[in-house]
């Protein structure tokens, strides 16, 4: 993009490019010459993005929260699906997921050894001890919001419940390394390191993403990286943290039946929470959770 000096800026912002993203552009072209993986503009969320985005959010949060309150053992995961297409409908968004590359649902319920893409069902019924993951995405005046949460349903066993524990607090371990500048490989590599040392494997297949704008941008959020690879971190850079976490071994299989639903090769449980976020120019704002 050919842009001068006291050209309006690219990002909609009405400011002159120089008082705006002039020096945002040099200092992302040092890293883009020193080889670098660095997101275009339209990977950048202007302030009006943001605020679209956090508008979905409230939506894709307050799913998840109606069904923390309500999810119990005995409902039927085709329940919450209900629930979630309700109040979606109810405060004017729509369920990303219904439709989408033809998967049939409101949301995802995954199931101990299903690591994602569950699908809810009137056959499937909650029962004591059991964890799941409940996985929202809302559509809002064309803004995508996206999150999930872990349940544990009644008492489960220690071993699970560490497990649901110990994911959570990866992601808290990754948020600590999203800064401005920084690499999405660093975030990455601080969730890998810390689920290896409670013992368990993280899938590697199946990561994070940009989204905001469309339901999956790029770029494409591994957990398995290395420190100072991936894409660089820049402020209005939006994406998911989701780190897939199994207590055995990290290799996965996709139901024949379905085409959706993945599971753990060897049963072992699995657990998975996602956070939206926006970079800051000082950290990271979460959007969705």
């Amino acid at each position: 993009m050919n842009i001068g000096r006291n050209d309006m800026c690219w990002c909609g912002s009405g400011k002159k490019y120089k008082s705006c993203h002039l020096l945002f552009d040099d200092k992302i072209k040092r890293f883009r010459d020193a080889g670098h993986v660095v997101p275009n503009h339209k990977l950048i969320k202007s302030a009006a993005d943001i605020q679209g985005i956090k508008d979905s959010a409230k939506i894709n949060i307050a799913c998840l929260d109606y069904v923390a309150e309500h999810i119990k053992a005995g409902i039927s995961t085709q329940e919450i699906d209900d629930w979630v297409g309700k109040i979606t409908a109810d405060m004017g968004g729509i369920a990303a997921t219904l439709n989408y590359e033809g998967y049939p649902k409101n949301c995802c319920t995954s199931l101990n050894d299903e690591v994602c893409h569950g699908i809810p069902s009137e056959d499937i019924i909650l029962k004591e001890g059991d964890i799941i993951n409940v996985d929202c995405s809302t559509i809002y005046k064309g803004y995508f919001s996206d999150s999930s949460r872990m349940f544990i349903i009644g008492e489960t066993t220690p071993e699970k419940k560490k497990l649901v524990e110990d994911v959570k607090k990866s992601v808290e371990i990754g948020l600590a390394e999203v800064k401005p500048w920084k690499f999405l490989g660093d975030m990455g590599s601080a969730i890998n390191e810390f689920c290896k040392s409670q013992g368990y494997s993280v899938v590697e297949e199946i990561g994070g993403h940009g989204c905001g704008l469309q339901f999956h941008e790029e770029p494409w959020v591994s957990f398995v990286s290395k420190p100072n690879t991936e894409m660089l971190m820049v402020p209005g850079l939006c994406f998911t943290i989701e780190p897939m976490v199994n207590m055995g071994e990290r290799y996965i299989y996709e139901d024949e039946d379905n085409g959706w639903t993945i599971y753990t090769e060897d049963g072992s449980p699995s657990a998975q929470w996602e956070v939206q976020l926006v970079v800051t120019e000082t950290g990271y704002e979460i959007l969705s959770y």
